[in-house]
C-alpha cells in the first residue's frame, strides 16, 4: 500500500511526542518538521534525524498530510493554509480558538474532498476502547478531569484546554441534541477560567455533569455513566474499565467475572454481574495518527472529524458564555 508523505507543524513539548510517533506510523512516509522559530525546529530535527523547514509552504510542497500541534490560537491560520495547498490535516483539539473558523475550515475540507481529523484523543483511549462490545446509551454522565497546574495551556479556559476532551466523547456517545446547558466557574491562578463544571441537558433527557480543574493536587481523569441495565466506570489515566450490568437470568452470560445476586421486584428481577473487559496495551496519540492515515489512504471519513471537534467546541463555548455571566475573578 501506497505510503502518505506527512510532518508536523510545531515543535514545542506535544509537537516532539507527535514527531517522535508519527515516525513510527505504519504506512507513512515522515518527510519533516516546521516551527515558526526555526532554531527551535533545527534542534528537534537533529534529535529525531528528520528535515527541518524555515517556511510551512515549503514543507507543504513535499506532503500529502501535516499534523498539527501549535497553539490554539493560531490552528486557523495553519489549517487555512494547509488546505489551501490542498493537503489533509491532523489538528490537536480543540479545532479552532473561534467557532467562526472551525466552520470556514469544516467547509473548506468538505469541498475540497480533504481528510480533518481533531485530535481528541481520549476517544483512542483503551479504557474507552474496551467499550467497543456494549451496547452504549447513557442516560447520565459524570466526569471529572482534575490536572496540576501547568503553565502550558493556560492561554485558553480550562473548558478549552481539559474539559473539551469529556465534551466530546459525551457527544459521541449521546445520540441527541444539547437541550441546555448551566455553568459556574472561577480563574484562581491565571486570567482564564481555571475550574469550571457544567450540567448539559439533551432533548432525549440525557444528562451529563462536567468537572474540569487544572490546579489540582493529584491527577484524576475518570468517567462514570449510568444507563438502563448498566453501570460503567472508566479511568483514562490508568486505562481501567469496570461494568455492572443486569441481565435476565435466562440470559446470563457464561463465564460472568462476578456475580452479585439478583435485584429486582417480582418478575423483574435481574442479575447483578460484574465484568472487566479486556483492555489492551495501547499507546493513544501513536493509535490517532495511524487512523488519520488510514482515512487518507481509504478516503474515508476520519473517527474524529472536523464536524465532531465543531460540535465539541460548540458546547464549551456555551459553557464558557454561562460562566462569563456570572464570573467571580
Amino acid at each position: 500500500m501506497k505510503k502518505i508523505k506527512a510532518g508536523v507543524v510545531g515543535t514545542g513539548h506535544l509537537g516532539k511526542i507527535h514527531t517522535k510517533l508519527f515516525r513510527e506510523v505504519e504506512h507513512c512516509d515522515f518527510i519533516g518538521i516546521y516551527d515558526l522559530d526555526f532554531e527551535r525546529a533545527k534542534e528537534v530535527a537533529t534529535e529525531f534525524g528528520v528535515k527541518a523547514f524555515k517556511e510551512l509552504d515549503e514543507l507543504l510542497a513535499e506532503v500529502e498530510a501535516v499534523d498539527i500541534v501549535a497553539t490554539t490560537s493560531a490552528h486557523y491560520k495553519l489549517v487555512k493554509q494547509s488546505f489551501e495547498k490542498h493537503k489533509h490535516v491532523f489538528v490537536e483539539k480543540p479545532i479552532t480558538a473561534q467557532i467562526w473558523e472551525a466552520e470556514e475550515l469544516v467547509k473548506e475540507a468538505e469541498e475540497k474532498k480533504l481528510v480533518f481529523q481533531v485530535g481528541h484523543i481520549e476517544r483512542f483511549n483503551p479504557a474507552l476502547l474496551a467499550l467497543e462490545k456494549y451496547e452504549l446509551n447513557p442516560l447520565f454522565v459524570q466526569t471529572d478531569r482534575l490536572a496540576q497546574f501547568n503553565p502550558r495551556g493556560t492561554d485558553v479556559a480550562v473548558v478549552l484546554d481539559l474539559m473539551i476532551h469529556d465534551i466530546d466523547i459525551i457527544l459521541s456517545l449521546i445520540d441527541s441534541e444539547v437541550k441546555n446547558v448551566s455553568a459556574s466557574g472561577v480563574a484562581v491562578v491565571s486570567d482564564q477560567i481555571d475550574i469550571a463544571n457544567a450540567r448539559i441537558e439533551f432533548e432525549n433527557g440525557a444528562v451529563a455533569n462536567v468537572t474540569a480543574s487544572r490546579i489540582s493536587q493529584k491527577k484524576m481523569r475518570k468517567m462514570r455513566m449510568f444507563q438502563r441495565d448498566a453501570y460503567l466506570s472508566l479511568d483514562f489515566n490508568s486505562g481501567t474499565t469496570e461494568v455492572y450490568r443486569l441481565v435476565n437470568p435466562e440470559k446470563m452470560p457464561p463465564n460472568p467475572f462476578i456475580n452479585f445476586g439478583e435485584m429486582g421486584i417480582g418478575e423483574k428481577k435481574k442479575l447483578v454481574v460484574y465484568e472487566q473487559p479486556e483492555v489492551k496495551e495501547i499507546n493513544a496519540l501513536k493509535l490517532e495518527l495511524e487512523y488519520f492515515v488510514n482515512s487518507i489512504q481509504h478516503d474515508k471519513k476520519p473517527i474524529v472529524s472536523g464536524k465532531d471537534g465543531l460540535k465539541a467546541l460548540r458546547v464549551a463555548e456555551m459553557i464558557i458564555k454561562k460562566i462569563e455571566e456570572t464570573r467571580i475573578s
